[in-house]
């Protein structure tokens, strides 16, 4: 990182992973296309899950080359006296993984539980319902940094 007195602690690096509503998936194709694109996700235990369609170039691309790369903005606030911007950011690389069952099951309730925290018992019933019909994955974090400007 240029800025190492933006450099944040482990700890507030994750409470910005933990707390964001959504963050920048970026994958690569076979033909070295990047490709970035917005999910939701949740964080259980030390990993991320995400979700998406049956099929499609999140899918293709994780197949092709599973090392993704994670964005996620915290707060801001633009400084326009000041040319600037106060921020909170995190970046995560690792390795995407397919789930199925029980751990599909465990990252699907996550993203209810994140997201449609006063609705889980129907929930629970929309991904009995429909968890055919989306797959899940999983980021194995190999490395995760965070900067802020304060």
């Amino acid at each position: 990182m240029r800025r190492k007195d933006r450099l944040i602690t482990d700890a507030e690096t994750f409470s910005i992973l933990e707390k964001g509503e959504y963050g920048i998936l970026s994958t690569v194709s076979s033909d070295n296309e990047p490709y970035g694109v917005p999910v939701n996700y949740c964080l259980i235990n030390g990993c991320m899950y995400f979700h998406c369609a049956l099929e499609g170039r999140i899918i293709d691309n994780i197949r092709n080359n599973p090392k993704v790369s994670f964005c996620v903005v915290g707060k801001t606030e633009v400084l326009p006296d000041k040319f600037s911007t106060k921020y909170e950011s995190c970046i995560v690389q690792g390795v995407a993984s397919e789930l199925f069952g029980e751990e599909k099951q465990l990252a699907l309730e996550g993203l209810i539980r994140k997201y449609s925290e006063d609705f889980v018992s129907d929930g629970l019933k929309y991904i009995e319902k429909l968890k055919d019909k989306t797959r899940a994955f999983k980021i194995q974090i190999e490395f995760i940094s965070g900067k802020a400007r304060k």
